[in-house]
């Protein structure tokens, strides 16, 4: 078994839950108030993350700065998702919002010059066929 894929898996199924939870929360509170307490979970888990380093976290400039964008990236799209959530089907903005990747890929194809595969491809065509099929 490949070394990244039990950390994937378990990523899947916190990400899954997470998206369950959202549109419990914004069933019972607003979304800015939603994000403000989830930020407190994500502050809770950064904190135990921190004691496992021995509170002595990497300080390279670069990579300092691109994690930070990456929160700012992540508290932002939260916003909207918690948004979106209060407002439609957990079901079709779920899987919308799970369509993430595709910018990663496109971004990674352009920036980074990943290379896409034919079969790559053909998955992106899918995904985006997804929403067509869950947005009936």
């Amino acid at each position: 078994m490949a070394n990244w894929l039990p950390a994937a898996i378990l990523s899947l199924l916190s990400f899954g839950i997470w998206g369950f939870f959202t549109k419990l929360a914004v069933v019972h509170i607003d979304s800015r108030s939603a994000l403000i307490y989830q930020t407190l979970g994500v502050v809770v888990i950064g904190f135990i993350a921190l004691s496992l380093m021995k509170f002595k976290p990497a300080t390279d400039t670069k990579g300092l700065i691109y994690a930070v964008l990456t929160g700012v990236a992540y508290g932002v799209g939260c916003l909207f998702y918690f948004v979106a959530a209060s407002k439609g089907k957990i079901i079709t903005v779920v899987t919308l919002t799970a369509l993430y990747p595709l910018v990663t890929i496109v971004l990674a194809y352009l920036l980074l010059k990943e290379a896409v595969t034919l079969k790559q491809v053909f998955g992106i065509l899918m995904a985006l066929a997804s929403i067509l099929l869950m947005s009936v």
